[in-house]
């Protein structure tokens, strides 16, 4: 009797133990959150008002090292920053023909490119232009070594949405390398060997902490929007990653389980299934599954009103296509991404979600061709041109000129075609 008590006694001490603790890291994890928010925001406020201060050095040492003009410009308040070079050409010419360029957009710029139009010489980026990224591999011939830092620093790194845009990038690029510092930690620490997100893809174990089998997921959970929508701990098991989550009972992939699992015709089966639940959920359905080519579903206005309003939907979006990316479907990414351009740049709908397509979305594609034709796209799309930030300058004035050209074509034959009807008119009343 008084076993059996100490027993029931330790097992409440252990779960009351659980509870305080899974309450003091929550509490913990807010308080980890905002202190880094205040911090990044204070460190704002204090490189504006110092550059105030230093702003005039600019003009004072126009013989110092690049190294110092580069710090001087990063440490000046936006108000201050300057045009690049060339940017006041491409302004002018973007103004002058907005109309026509929304008018382009809506007929939907071409997707494909000519067979190697991206291969010359001058598509290579030197990293002083105005807008290149360090860590954005699109425009070089080879991947940037992983971890190395932009060698120098530009104006541009004052705006805002380049800013934001740098930051991605560099998340892109540990994706796109295997995440590596992730790599280093597993050496170092305890790793499941029994492939847990392989063994719940084949319906052997269940996840955590929701205790859901991922046939459940399938069956009992497609059109639940409500359930989709509130419960945040589902997403890691579905989509697993090797970078970890807010779900602390998921477990991040490893090398060895993404070699099985893309050998596993069952386990791909189910994610093509999971990611047809989540493409239901925001309003997308997948009409082919050969070259993974999506469009609207039939409820598509009340999907994409919850999608624009509830943001959060954007990091899983970008988790969705980095773990097609590594599980054995990359080709179904640049579709995706794709939809979403045409969806936001083209057609206006989901404005809030527009800058993690932008941003997020198109560099998770892993094909270095189709994330340029992306690009492309999106810049054709983009009616204030001299605000996208998204690809260096230098490929932006290749893509402006070959715009221009086509409309003075489409200019000389409507002229050529107005003088044919004259002359026609003419005829007729001789």
């Amino acid at each position: 009797m008084i076993e059996s008590q100490l027993r029931f006694l330790k097992k409440l001490l252990f779960l009351l133990f659980m509870a305080v603790f899974r309450r003091l890291y929550s509490a913990f994890e807010w308080f980890w959150r905002n202190v880094c928010l205040f911090w990044r925001c204070a460190k704002r406020v204090l490189l504006s008002l110092r550059g105030y201060a230093v702003l005039p050095l600019r003009w004072l040492k126009g013989s110092g090292s690049q190294g110092e003009l580069e710090r001087i410009a990063e440490d000046s308040p936006e108000v201050q920053e300057p045009r690049p070079e060339g940017q006041h050409e491409a302004a002018a010419v973007s103004k002058r023909t907005a109309d026509s360029d929304r008018e382009l957009a809506r007929k939907r710029p071409r997707f494909e490119d000519d067979e190697g139009e991206f291969d010359g010489e001058e598509y290579r980026v030197d990293p002083t232009d105005d807008l290149y990224c360090g860590y954005d591999s699109t425009w070089e011939a080879e991947e940037p070594p992983w971890g190395e830092l932009p060698m120098t620093r530009r104006p541009a790194a004052l705006n805002y949405k380049f800013s934001s845009f740098e930051r991605a990038a560099r998340d892109m690029q540990n994706y796109r390398h295997g995440y590596p510092s992730q790599l280093r930690q597993q050496r170092f620490s305890q790793v499941s060997d029994d492939m847990p997100n392989l063994q719940f893809y084949l319906g052997r174990k269940c996840s955590e902490p929701d205790g859901v089998y991922i046939f459940s997921f399938h069956e009992e959970w497609y059109r639940d929007y409500s359930t989709l929508e509130s419960v945040h701990s589902y997403i890691q098991w579905l989509f697993p990653l090797q970078e970890p989550g807010v779900n602390y009972m998921a477990c991040t992939l490893t090398k060895e389980e993404i070699t099985e699992f893309c050998q596993n015709n069952m386990a791909k089966a189910n994610l093509l299934k999971s990611y047809k639940l989540m493409l239901d959920f925001y309003g997308i359905k997948l009409s082919d599954e050969k070259t993974g080519k999506v469009e609207r579903s039939s409820n598509w206005k009340d999907r994409f009103n919850n999608l624009n309003r509830r943001t959060h939907n954007n990091l899983r979006i970008t988790r969705i296509l980095k773990c097609l990316g590594i599980l054995g479907f990359p080709h179904y990414q640049a579709p995706l991404v794709h939809f979403f351009l045409e969806e936001t740049l083209v057609h206006g709908e989901l404005p809030d979600v527009k800058d993690s397509v932008l941003t997020y979305f198109l560099f998770a594609v892993l094909d270095k061709r189709e994330r340029r034709r992306l690009v492309k796209f999106a810049y054709l799309s983009y009616s204030r041109k001299e605000e996208f930030v998204w690809c260096p300058r230098k490929i932006q004035r290749i893509w402006l000129k070959g715009i221009q050209g086509r409309k003075q074509a489409w200019e000389l034959n409507q002229n050529q075609l107005t003088q044919y009807s004259e002359d026609e008119s003419q005829d007729e009343e001789t």
